[in-house]
């Protein structure tokens, strides 16, 4: 049998009345809990007092709940220990944290405030960001003409909305958080985009309009339609033909990558086909100007069908300037040259319908 005398301090360090220190984390169980602070039962290890300040702001407490602490002083003047709740969340969350990266796991965050550059996010008591360039097709804020107000607008109704992330980039001692719900739905999107296929009909909801066209967000694909395929007619303005919210059904044109392009006007017979009927090589017709480019003007004969007048069919005189000759939205008389259907042409000439008129006038 040993005789090896066993001092106090080892018995303290072998039992449970080993001696706290600073940054360790231990578990208590909350006495009470008041305004300013809690108090928590450590056990053999005494009472520790936690102030309001470092309570933690995502966990709802209550008496008799069971919580980790973390030790900031293991010995006030009174003898209770000084604990942090928020330090020994901390801790836990960033291990939490940088195993969701690895593993590249999906979980749900809710947004607490926003700012112009994206989400302001706190998860596992780790304060992240979640940046606009990160949000999904659904919740992306599309405005026009990049609007920073407005975009922070759209973003401050995200805000306690739970969104699915992924964790991109984490790190401890950069305190740096990122997370994204791009990479969160990639691998959903990537099946629904197998389902589809060109030439298929889309169902989605307009979530922006530009000056280029409309965004659809589509079962969270983002879907554009061009300003050149949302109508058969000349669109100047895609606001005047579609809103923001609205419910659409258009015709997918192309798949590329991450985003479908999608077609309004190809859901409706091309009206050109039916009105250029109307027209034949040699008629005399009357058109409205409606852009004038150096190289011609280009002149409204129907709803639906436009046709060119070239520089060299305005005037017999050279160095003919077409801003001199035409205003816009004016009426004048032209002769058809050629009709092009395969191309979707019409070719007139303003002399030639002038000397047809001067020809007339001499017969009679």
């Amino acid at each position: 049998m040993s005789n090896k005398t066993v001092t106090m301090d080892e018995l303290l360090e072998s039992s449970e009345l080993s001696r706290l220190k600073p940054g360790d984390v231990v578990e208590g169980k909350i006495i009470s809990i008041k305004k300013n602070e809690a108090w928590i039962d450590l056990g053999a290890q005494g009472t520790g007092l936690v102030l309001r300040r470092e309570m933690s702001r995502s966990q709802r407490l209550a008496e008799g709940d069971t919580v980790s602490v973390s030790v900031v002083d293991p010995e006030l003047e009174d003898g209770n220990v000084l604990l942090s709740m928020r330090r020994a969340v901390k801790d836990k969350g960033w291990d939490e944290l940088q195993k969701a990266f690895e593993d590249e796991e999906v979980f749900e965050v809710t947004p607490y405030d926003a700012n112009r550059g994206g989400l302001l996010v706190e998860h596992e008591g780790i304060r992240g960001f979640l940046p606009v360039s990160q949000l999904s097709a659904g919740n992306y804020p599309r405005v026009s003409g990049n609007d920073k107000d407005e975009i922070l607008q759209k973003l401050n109704q995200l805000a306690g909305k739970p969104i699915r992330v992924r964790v991109i980039d984490v790190g401890r001692k950069e305190n740096k958080l990122i997370f994204s719900e791009k990479e969160a739905v990639k691998d959903e999107l990537q099946d629904r985009f197998a389902t589809m296929k060109e030439g298929d009909i889309a169902k989605g909801v307009v979530t922006g309009v530009i000056d280029f066209g409309a965004f659809v967000n589509v079962d969270g694909i983002e879907g554009l339609i061009h300003i050149s395929e949302i109508s058969w007619e000349r669109v100047e303005d895609p606001k005047d033909y579609v809103k923001v919210g609205q419910e659409i059904e258009a015709k997918i044109i192309s798949i590329d990558k991450d985003r479908l392009s999608l077609s309004l006007k190809q859901m409706q017979e091309d009206p050109w086909l039916t009105e250029v009927k109307k027209f034949k090589k040699g008629d005399s017709v009357e058109g409205k100007i409606t852009r004038i480019t150096p190289f011609g003007a280009f002149v409204q004969l129907s709803p639906a069908v436009e046709a060119l007048v070239h520089v060299s069919e305005m005037s017999n005189e050279e160095g003919v300037d077409p801003e001199k000759i035409f205003q816009l939205n004016e009426k004048k008389t032209f002769k058809v040259l050629d009709i092009d259907t395969d191309g979707r042409k019409i070719a007139l000439s303003l002399k030639g319908a002038d000397e047809a008129s001067s020809t007339d006038k001499k017969k009679s």
